[in-house]
């Protein structure tokens, strides 16, 4: 059987390290995708076998494609993307947010996906059982917010929660639309990482449950679907 190759978007540190450790260690090559050269190939050296470092700037059409152009080279296809790079955004009332913060956000949460999975779909489409993996956030599900037992919980805001209610858009239609790919969303859930300030009550492992069960699922698994490390989240 031919080996797993499986790009990870944003992966020096956090989630997107956890993960690369865990699909490496399941024999996987795991291309660790980072926009910091130094943090990238040190972070690719403490992994170790298994693991190589790819420079990649989600917010960069340049970067993107050069990175493409190089798993092309040397890989020539790709089996699993864990679009996993994302930055959070100050709890800004909605009132006081402006357009330009949204857009900051959205750069990353939204648009670096778009850039990523469009350049890596021809590789995908070389590769065995082709998944997709977005990583979003229960604070993308209208559900989670409309339900008031949680108000206390996720106070209002609009830059952060929007950008992954997005990609929880992006992920059911690229579903719809990409024929033989599997694209689902996930939900780490609350994590100690520095997105949350290591405020999270899930390790890391917990945090990568999810990401890593749906980045390993088979021709049969599901797509279309969002879930978190216990089953189906709402959207």
């Amino acid at each position: 059987m031919a080996e797993t190759i499986a790009l990870v978007t944003g992966a020096n540190k956090g989630l997107g390290r956890e993960t690369v450790r865990r699909l490496a260690a399941e024999g996987w090559t795991v291309l660790l995708g980072a926009r910091d050269r130094a943090r990238g190939e040190q972070a690719a050296a403490e992994l170790g076998r298994g693991v190589v470092f790819v420079e990649l700037d989600v917010t960069s059409e340049d970067s993107v494609a050069a990175a493409a152009r190089t798993v092309a080279d040397r890989f020539g296809r790709l089996d699993v993307l864990v679009n996993n790079a994302g930055v959070g955004a100050p709890p800004t009332i909605p009132e006081d947010t402006t357009a330009d913060e949204l857009r900051a956000v959205f750069d990353v949460n939204v648009l670096g996906p778009v850039r990523v999975t469009r350049a890596f779909l021809p590789l995908l489409r070389k590769g065995t059982d082709p998944r997709v993996v977005m990583v979003s956030s229960g604070m993308g599900s209208i559900a989670v917010y409309a339900d008031p037992r949680l108000a206390a919980l996720a106070p209002p805001m609009l830059a952060y929660p929007a950008s992954k209610a997005a990609l929880n858009m992006l992920t059911a239609q690229y579903a719809r639309g990409l024929d033989g790919i599997r694209v689902n969303a996930v939900d780490p859930g609350y994590t100690a990482t520095d997105l949350t300030g290591g405020a999270g009550f899930q390790t890391l492992e917990e945090g990568t449950d999810a990401i890593i069960r749906l980045a390993s699922i088979g021709a049969d698994g599901p797509t279309g679907g969002f879930f978190d490390r216990n089953g189906d989240v709402a959207w």
